[in-house]
């Protein structure tokens, strides 16, 4: 028993030796320098495109009964009057319904970029706006509007940057298609439709790029230097119900359990076996890049990875929200239905679920999961939307490399790092024909105003918007 316990011991103090020499070689990476190009732009239109694309209601809905078609029609020919330089220089296609893809002629066609963005925005609720959310109001150096944030003001910094490039007679190295869809906030089918006309002609972007993370401080603990974040995967999303049927009848004599019971009973099975921790690719990949701006006793973690996943899972479980969704699948019920009043036993009754899938979590497997976890075979368990998650882009290729270093340009202070996205956006469809598929959207971005994506008051600073523009400026010399 007395060798065990040395043996255990000096285990013990081997693992600590081999963390912490692990930790002191932890270190920030050397970085390629970074340039930056003093450009003469001209703010006042700049923020003045804005405000006119802000001017269009060009809300989407799953209802098309309730979409304002005219208003898409507006916004398009709005391009056309605003940017007469990209087209007479870029053809553009429509695609699908809302599709605007244009095409800027390279030097080269074996190395295209696509520059994506979507020009269709959510509802709001103007009951609770300070200003009005659709007449484009520039006051105290902000832009006022939904969709200013989300993401008008990208495909606003796109264009001008094209306008400005193709005024200078600039002609990029390789081709660069421009890809703006009209109905991304529906999961719509434009973005797919142009994928695939991609995929038809044989086209295999080089590097796609779609709004994402942004540059944004305090996020990772221990850091607090401003990060750039890019997201290199997209977590699968699944939306579920979960449906039940009987005769009805009166309260008054109900059945030993009610199928809205047995559906409440499934709901609390599955919030007790919550998903398994991953720890997928692009979170592996912040981790290491972020984990060595840290403190020491941090980078004991981050660089022991192998050793302190258990300790990882504890605190993603404790710390829940965002650190949790990082490492789990997650699933949120969101809506119930019953009788509508209190005296009838329902004929049918219902519950829905948001999934968001990570790593080796399918739709296919969450859905089989269910059955077992809920085990009733009368609770019929239907999948209304379901995507996988996207694979990981590369991150050490001449891409990846090259927006690093025009991040750098911009905003020298930043740390850049992969992450992963918890949310969807089109660029999902890219990864067919793409292996380096990246959303970044270009701008520092306070709690405060990324709250306001989808919510009340959405802004931008004229600083911020410029700044973005020069962005892809940057960006397109390079490409």
């Amino acid at each position: 028993m007395a060798y065990v316990i040395v043996f255990v011991l000096a285990l013990i103090v081997l693992l600590v030796i081999i963390s912490i020499i692990r930790a002191a070689r932890f270190r920030p990476l050397p970085e390629a320098a970074a340039d930056r190009r003093e450009l003469e732009l001209d703010r006042e239109k700049i923020a003045g495109d804005l405000a006119e694309m802000l001017r269009c209601r060009t809300v989407s809905d799953m209802d098309e009964s309730k979409i304002d078609t005219g208003e898409f029609e507006r916004f398009g020919k709005l391009l056309q009057e605003r940017f007469p330089h990209v087209h007479r220089h870029c053809g553009l296609e429509r695609i699908g319904k809302t599709g605007l893809l244009y095409c800027w002629k390279g030097e080269s066609s074996s190395k295209p970029t696509v520059l994506m963005a979507h020009y269709d925005v959510v509802p709001a609720d103007e009951k609770g706006w300070i200003k009005p959310a659709f007449e484009g109001i520039i006051e105290n150096g902000e832009i006022w509007g939904r969709g200013a944030l989300d993401t008008k003001s990208t495909l606003c910094g796109i264009m001008e940057a094209v306008e400005y490039l193709i005024k200078q007679g600039f002609v990029p190295k390789n081709d660069i298609w421009l890809s703006f869809s009209g109905d991304e906030e529906i999961y719509g089918e434009t973005c797919p439709a142009i994928v695939s006309e991609l995929e038809r002609r044989g086209i295999k972007p080089a590097m796609v790029l779609d709004e994402g993370g942004a540059i944004v401080e305090k996020v990772f603990p221990g850091v607090d230097r401003p990060c750039a974040l890019i997201g290199t995967a997209e977590k699968g999303v699944a939306n579920v119900t979960f449906s039940m049927e009987s005769q009805g009848g009166h309260s008054s004599t109900p059945p030993r359990h009610t199928i809205a019971g047995r559906l409440a009973r499934a709901m609390v099975e599955i919030e007790r076996h919550p998903f398994g921790f991953q720890l997928a690719k692009p979170v592996q990949e912040m981790f290491d890049t972020m984990g060595r701006h840290s403190g020491f006793a941090l980078r004991i973690v981050f660089a022991n990875l192998w050793l302190f996943k258990p300790v990882l899972n504890l605190v993603s479980r404790i710390s829940g929200n965002e650190m949790y969704a990082l490492m789990h699948t997650t699933c949120a019920i969101t809506r119930m239905e019953g009788s509508q009043a209190f005296n009838v036993l329902p004929p049918k009754a219902s519950f829905g679920a948001n999934l968001r899938l990570l790593g080796s979590d399918t739709v296919d497997s969450v859905k089989e999961r269910f059955r077992r976890i809920i085990n009733d075979d009368d609770i019929r368990i239907d999948v209304v939307l379901g995507m996988n998650p996207t694979k990981s882009s590369d991150t050490d290729c001449e891409e990846w490399h090259k927006l690093k270093r025009i991040i750098k340009g911009i905003w020298p202070d930043v740390i850049v790092s992969p992450y992963l996205m918890l949310g969807c956006s089109d660029s999902r469809h890219f990864c067919r024909i793409s292996d380096n598929v990246f959303r970044f959207s270009p701008m520092a971005l306070s709690k405060e105003q990324r709250d306001m994506i989808h919510g009340h008051n959405e802004r931008i600073p004229v600083e911020t918007l410029v700044k973005t523009v020069e962005f892809y400026v940057n960006l397109i010399y390079e490409l």
